[in-house]
């Protein structure tokens, strides 16, 4: 069985906040090693995929209603509250981003992630804003100074950038992106998927 899951995200992608607590109980039922790897996704898009702007632009408005419905759907399958924030979409995830790696070199990667995902899909709370970020920040136990010192340093901008870059180099081009091995797996709904290559990797 494979010991490591790659799973490349963005805290500003509602399918990744579903993913995101999905796939810690199935990780740790089978035994395996979560890699996490923050992005910006917008940077994906911008790369590979830029067809998203054009759908948010002009949305079909049975998809965009079946979309609500789906993700309503998901999170009451997983217990989770989630509403699609109805003020600031798409949010400049930016330097939550970087911040992940502030929380990554702490320990405390999924508390951070936890309180950046509940605060913009539970509570419309803008992910761009200093007072936002410090809140998550501390829901996470990482020390305010240290937090935006590291979110302005060369090295998590960097990091951010690579991660960003090796998701496109490995095909990817949203999400949630997990890999197991070399086969990739896009979004939420493909975590039984993932399961059965988890199971089936030798």
């Amino acid at each position: 069985m494979a010991r490591q899951l790659d799973f490349y995200f963005d805290c500003s992608s509602p399918w990744t906040y579903l993913a995101f607590h999905a796939v810690q109980p199935l990780a740790a039922e089978l035994a395996v090693e979560i890699a996490w790897k923050p992005i910006l996704v917008g940077g994906v898009f911008n790369a590979v995929n830029q067809t998203v702007y054009d759908s948010r632009a002009t949305p079909n408005p049975r998809k965009q209603s079946y979309m609500l419905k789906d993700l309503a759907a998901w999170a009451r399958l997983y217990g989770l509250a989630i509403k699609f924030p109805p003020t600031v979409f798409p949010v400049n995830s930016v330097k939550c981003m970087r911040g992940a790696f502030v929380a990554l070199d702490e320990g405390k990667l999924v508390p951070y992630a936890t309180a950046a995902f509940e605060a913009y899909w539970g509570h419309d709370r803008d992910l761009s804003r200093e007072d936002v970020l410090a809140d998550i920040a501390a829901k996470a136990g990482i020390e305010r100074q240290r937090f935006f010192a590291g979110i302005e340093t060369d090295a998590c901008k960097t990091r951010l950038r690579a991660n960003t870059d090796e998701l496109i180099a490995r095909g990817g081009f949203g999400s949630p992106t997990a890999f197991v091995g070399d086969d990739m797996f896009f979004g939420n709904d493909r975590l039984p998927l993932v399961r059965a290559a988890l199971i089936a990797a030798k």
